[in-house]
């Protein structure tokens, strides 16, 4: 199944000049859904992955199936204020400001090798923030795994040596 035929792509949304590339397709076709997670959870058995981890609240949409089809623990990266325990944080800078993730800080140990995955790879800022997070835990980022890239953005340079997997590609379309 071609991803690139299910997900819209809507010009002019948020504002001008942007072409928005919605994944929400691909939840409501259970087929795509389903071929989509055993995509990332196939990729995370082949990088070695002990946990697969995800941001709220697009990166859930794929990390959860995508961790129980490869039957791996799940870690949710969260917005300030949304975890109980205690937590580690990772400020990071946004076009206009500043932004923050916590994860709780016993998610993983020093052995855990991590899969991030998140719906769409753009400038790489959030991905860069959540493999900070990782490291600061001595553990290792494995891979990367992506329904979306905007290759022309080049947000793969922030990310470091791990193999990247990115299901759709769009360039400047």
């Amino acid at each position: 199944m071609d991803l690139k035929t299910i997900i819209e792509s809507i010009p002019g949304y948020p504002k001008e000049g942007i072409i928005f590339r919605d994944i929400t397709p691909v939840l409501a076709n259970p087929e795509a859904l389903a071929q989509t997670a055993q995509q990332i959870a196939d990729f995370a058995k082949e990088v070695g992955a002990t946990h697969v981890l995800a941001p709220e609240a697009r990166g859930f949409m794929f990390g959860i199936p995508a961790a129980i089809a490869a039957q791996l623990p799940f870690v949710p990266v969260r917005k300030p204020g949304k975890l109980p325990r205690a937590v580690i944080e990772e400020t990071y800078e946004l076009e206009y400001g500043v932004d923050r993730l916590q994860m709780h800080a016993d998610a993983l140990t020093k052995d855990s090798k991590v899969l991030i995955v998140d719906d769409l790879l753009a400038t790489g800022g959030t991905v860069k923030a959540i493999s900070n997070l990782v490291k600061r835990c001595d553990s290792q980022v494995v891979g990367y795994a992506f329904v979306v890239e905007l290759d022309d953005l080049h947000g793969r340079n922030k990310l470091d040596d791990a193999p990247v997997l990115s299901l759709v590609h769009y360039e400047g379309e």
